[in-house]
């Protein structure tokens, strides 16, 4: 069996509670998703970035622990569509960039259940797995705020914080270094890959297919395949 990784300078931190979680998801307007896609995908962009939010939004929902799923968006037909698979569109997003949106939908979760642990996900994880997420979610310390960071060991898929204490997202480029440097413990976590995988490129979407694209993101990525050989 695998085990967790962490440094032998850094103690276990104790498991979180494995129920009632939030989690929140930020979604750009779909005509503005994904923009780094576009050599890859052409016209097929925006359906990518809708099949990676249905995909990531349906393994949250399917993800033990997990009590509700928040997506924050402006996009009316992508809301409809996360709305039915369940999720709760937090549709008034204030402005101000990916940041604001998250704690915007933060302050939307606590609204719905206060004493609930609370992450923020990227929407963006076509492979997503949920015993994978799970895991993570059970690694989160009981106290302040954990992240995982995502593949390439830059960014961030996902920042966690217990019930009472500020979720405080620096996400962007960069932002593994900024979330550590704020004070969040960091998740070094074996096999769950499939919570680490976003997607901003075509490479990004050859690899989360290797691990196994989830049903709303496999027609279209063997389509495209298809039209490049």
């Amino acid at each position: 069996m695998t085990q967790d990784t962490v440094r032998p300078s850094e103690p276990v931190a104790p498991a979180a509670p494995t129920a009632g979680w939030s989690l929140v998801l930020p979604l750009k307007p779909l005509a503005l998703a994904k923009s780094r896609l576009a050599p890859y995908a052409g016209p097929h962009r925006a359906g990518l970035a809708l099949s990676f939010a249905l995909d990531t939004v349906s393994a949250a929902l399917a993800t033990p622990g997990v009590d509700r799923v928040l997506v924050v968006t402006t996009d009316v037909r992508a809301g409809a569509l996360l709305a039915g698979l369940g999720a709760v569109v937090v549709a008034d997003e204030p402005g101000g960039g990916l940041n604001s949106a998250l704690a915007h939908g933060a302050a939307a979760a606590r609204a719905l259940a206060p004493d609930a642990p609370l992450a923020v996900l990227s929407a963006d994880l076509p492979a997503l797995r949920p015993a994978e997420l799970a895991r993570v979610l059970g690694a989160v310390p009981p106290q302040g705020r954990a992240f995982l960071p995502d593949s390439p060991g830059l960014g961030t898929t996902l920042l966690a914080c217990a019930p009472g204490h500020p979720l405080s997202p620096a996400f962007g480029d960069g932002s593994r270094a900024r979330h550590a440097a704020g004070g969040a413990f960091e998740l070094r976590l074996a096999d769950v890959e499939s919570v680490r995988r976003d997607v901003d490129t075509g490479t990004d979407l050859g690899e989360a297919a290797a691990l196994g694209l989830g049903p709303h993101t496999r027609p279209l990525f063997a389509r495209l395949a298809g039209d490049r050989t």
